[in-house]
C-alpha cells in the first residue's frame, strides 16, 4: 500500500498518474475527494481530511508500506517553522506508531551551506526531514532547485507585458527541474523496495541557466520578446503581502530568494545521476507556451 499526500497539487498529481500504471494498491488523502478525477476515484482509496491532522494521518497510514509526503501551500501560516515542521509532527507519530518502512517527501537543496540556516522556507524544510529522519522511517528527501514550472505563475504578466520577475540577479545561473521529472523520480522511489536509510536526492534539470538565460528561451519559444526584470526584495515581499500572505510566510519566501541569490542552489555538484531529463526549452514548448497561448 503506497499513501499519497497532497493528490491534487502540481506535484502530488502527477506523482498519483505515475502510480496508476502500476498495480500497487494506492490510498490518496484528501481535503476534498471531489477534485480527484472520477477515474482516478474510483481507482484510489480515499482517506478524507488533512494530512496534517493526527487522527486522518493515522487512519491513512495503517498498513502503509510507502508514503509520499508532500506539504500543501499555507500561506497564512504564523511562521515558516509551524507551517513545516508543525504541520509535519502528527505524521511522525504517525510513521511510528503505523510502523511505515518507507517515505519519500519534496524537500530543497542547501544543507550544509552558509545561508541554510537564514533561507526561509528552505531552513524549515531541511528542519522537516531532520524530524522524519528522526522517526526511524526509511526516509529519501528529494532536495529541489528551484521549479521550472513557478514561472506559470507568471504566466499572465509574460502574457501581457512580455516581462516576468525576481529580486534574484538575472546573471546567477542556477538548476531548475521540472516538476514531471520530481514525480517521476517521486514514483520510482516508491515503488521500490529495496533501500532504506535516510539519504537526500538531489535534482537538478538538465543545465543551469539564469534568468537572462530563460528570458532568451521563452522568446524564441513565444517568437516575441519576453524580458526578465529584476525587482528589489523589498517590493518582492510587499507583493506577498499585498496577496493575503502573513508577514511570517513572506518574510521566508523573501529569505529564501536571497539565500539562492547568494548562491544556495549553485553548493551541490552536478553530476549524471541528479541530473534530470527535461530541457528549459522542452519544458517552455510542452507546458509554458499552451498556458501562454491559450
Amino acid at each position: 500500500m503506497i499513501v499519497i499526500t497532497a493528490p491534487t497539487s502540481m506535484i502530488g498529481s502527477q506523482v498519483l498518474d505515475n502510480l496508476l500504471k502500476s498495480e500497487e494498491s494506492i490510498r490518496v488523502i484528501a481535503r476534498d475527494p471531489s477534485r480527484l478525477p472520477l477515474q482516478v476515484r474510483e481507482r484510489v482509496e480515499i482517506v478524507q481530511g488533512s494530512h496534517g491532522d493526527i487522527d486522518v494521518v493515522v487512519r491513512a497510514f495503517a498498513g502503509a508500506d510507502a508514503v509520499f509526503w508532500l506539504l500543501p501551500p499555507d500561506p497564512q501560516a504564523e511562521s515558516v517553522e509551524a507551517a513545516y515542521v508543525g504541520f509535519t509532527q502528527p505524521a511522525c507519530e504517525a510513521f511510528k506508531s503505523r510502523g511505515v518502512k518507507r517515505a519519500v517527501g519534496v524537500s530543497a537543496l542547501g544543507r550544509g551551506t552558509r545561508v541554510a540556516g537564514r533561507a526561509g522556507y528552505v531552513t524549515a524544510s531541511l528542519a522537516m526531514d531532520d524530524l522524519i529522519g528522526g522517526t526511524g522511517v526509511s526516509y529519501r528527501a528529494l532536495t529541489m532547485p528551484s521549479f521550472m514550472d513557478n514561472i506559470l505563475r507568471q504566466a499572465g504578466v509574460i502574457r501581457n507585458q512580455g516581462v516576468f520577475f525576481s529580486p534574484i540577479s538575472g546573471d546567477r545561473k542556477m538548476p531548475s527541474c521540472a516538476t514531471r521529472d520530481i514525480a517521476a523520480a517521486a514514483a520510482g522511489l516508491l515503488l521500490d523496495p529495496s533501500w532504506n536509510g535516510c539519504e537526500e536526492v538531489p535534482l537538478l534539470g538538465p543545465e543551469n541557466l539564469s534568468f537572462n538565460d530563460m528570458a532568451e528561451v521563452i522568446s524564441e519559444v513565444l517568437g516575441r520578446p519576453v524580458r526578465f526584470q529584476r525587482i528589489s526584495f523589498e517590493a518582492y515581499k510587499a507583493r506577498f503581502i499585498e496577496l493575503g500572505m502573513s508577514e511570517p510566510m513572506a518574510q521566508g519566501m523573501t529569505d529564501m530568494a536571497l539565500a539562492k541569490d547568494q548562491g544556495l542552489d549553485n553548493a551541490e555538484p552536478r553530476t549524471p545521476e541528479n541530473t534530470t531529463l527535461t530541457s528549459f526549452r522542452q519544458w517552455c514548448e510542452e507546458v509554458l507556451k499552451p498556458t501562454i497561448l491559450r
